[in-house]
């Protein structure tokens, strides 16, 4: 299998620093075409984006956007959490590679230039039958705990 040619993998800390990738609507449209069939809505992926790239003492994170000769590959959302002790403090809460170029490697190295910029464990959502949760296995992702949700008052 041929691995991708990267130009560059750019991490962003700014949402004003998104230009590469459309500004902060040109990236939520593009995690959310290529999420799919496990999209999110686009307001929860602004507000994922915004999270990752707040200044807020009690936020932060970054998004990480691969690219080659201005052609957009792939993109990355990590927020870092005040919750470490309890939950992983780094939350991996998208990833996404063009659906053309999966297989080629850009989604692995999204997840590790991800995980290295964090310090401390990362955790993330998978479903169980998402074709990605090999790739994270592989990665040393493990699923040690079972997720159980609760609709609330009134869902």
């Amino acid at each position: 299998m041929e691995i991708e040619k990267f130009e560059k993998i750019e991490k962003v800390i700014q949402i004003q620093d998104l230009e590469s990738f459309g500004g902060q609507e040109g990236l939520a449209s593009f995690l959310r075409e290529h999420l799919k069939p496990y999209e999110d809505s686009l307001k929860d992926i602004h507000r994922g984006i915004e999270y990752a790239l707040s200044d807020a003492a009690d936020r932060g994170g970054f998004v990480l956007l691969a690219h080659e000769a201005g052609e957009k590959q792939g993109a990355l959302v990590m927020l870092h959490t005040p919750m470490g002790g309890y939950i992983p403090a780094n939350i991996l809460l998208f990833v996404a590679v063009r659906r053309d170029l999966r297989g080629r490697g850009i989604g692995r190295r999204l997840v590790e230039t991800g995980v290295k910029n964090c310090s401390g464990p990362v955790k993330l959502h998978v479903e169980y039958d998402n074709p990605a949760k090999g790739l994270y296995e592989r990665l040393g992702f493990a699923s040690k705990y079972a997720e159980m949700r609760h609709p609330g008052a009134g869902g």
